[in-house]
């Protein structure tokens, strides 16, 4: 028998997994980009918000024009969430569970506002509805004015989030298919007792991550907010459109501590995005597969 045969078998590392040093060179590389591009900024954030002291950022929370801001924000965001739930519902009803022609195009449309900015979808709402144009024009003369108003501001952010709840639960309700629904209908189930009863608890957690996605970016929302919001102090300002406003005039505490308050917004809907996502890891499993 030749030497060959006693010879040690050579180990060879597979194809997926790398070495020690390469693995904890890719994670220092990851942890150096986070905490450059997100806690670094968060941190001098919450930093300049405090220069001044607690008193000085709370006092200026405290003035009228902030609160007048933070309550605007909070109420775009109420309105325009449970609108884009509901059509995030019924687009996601109507792809997947109907085949008609058009469906692909359909989706592309969906997604438009990933594409479209902000500021472009926002002159488009001026254009459409401004005080020159025809309907625009009528509005104001009724009374209800559109652009420079509550309705313009909920509009742009309703175009710019309304992806956000379709997008997930498309996916979902692809992957769960239609046999539930069909054999409830088959029983004599009507078509409002199959949603609620059968579709609704299938895709609750995914509707819900969808929400919360939406939500965080109703609140943060500026490009289309400024351009037909007109930027009113204590009128149509937002959050983010107030932050600029008090950077501008230098006024570096109040700015700073808005800031850190639509931050802490934000990390709220991140924590109960993680929580979720902890929670319901299988319910939610199939959202990543889009």
């Amino acid at each position: 028998m030749s030497d060959a045969t006693f010879a040690p078998a050579r180990r060879f590392r597979p194809a997926t997994q790398e070495s020690g040093a390469v693995r904890w060179s890719l994670i220092g590389l990851a942890v150096f980009g986070l905490a450059i591009l997100v806690f670094a900024p968060l941190a001098a954030v919450f930093a300049e918000a405090l220069a001044k002291g607690w008193a000085a950022a709370v006092k200026s929370l405290a003035h009228r024009d902030a609160l007048s801001a933070i309550k605007l924000t909070l109420l775009i965001a109420a309105i325009a969430v449970p609108l884009n739930a509901a059509f995030g519902i019924a687009a996601a009803w109507f792809i997947t569970k109907f085949d008609f022609r058009g469906k692909a195009f359909l989706i592309t449309l969906i997604d438009l506002p990933f594409s479209v900015s902000p500021v472009v979808a926002g002159l488009c709402i001026v254009l459409m509805f401004g005080a020159n144009s025809a309907i625009g024009g009528w509005l104001v003369a009724q009374g209800y004015p559109i652009v420079f108003a509550l309705p313009g501001i909920v509009l742009a952010t309703v175009f710019v989030t309304f992806p956000f709840v379709a997008r997930e639960l498309i996916p979902v309700m692809i992957e769960q298919g239609r046999a539930e629904e069909e054999a409830a209908l088959t029983l004599g189930a009507s078509g409002w007792r199959t949603f609620w009863t059968v579709t609704l608890p299938n895709i609750r957690w995914a509707l819900l991550y969808g929400v919360l996605l939406c939500n965080a970016r109703a609140m943060g929302e500026f490009g289309a907010v400024a351009v037909v919001s007109g930027k009113i102090r204590g009128q149509t300002a937002t959050m983010p459109i107030t932050i600029e406003m008090m950077y501008n005039e230098y006024l570096s505490v109040a700015a700073f501590s808005m800031a850190a308050v639509l931050a802490l917004l934000a990390l709220l809907t991140l924590l109960l995005k993680t929580a979720l996502e902890l929670r319901h890891a299988d319910a939610l499993s199939a959202t990543r597969r889009h």
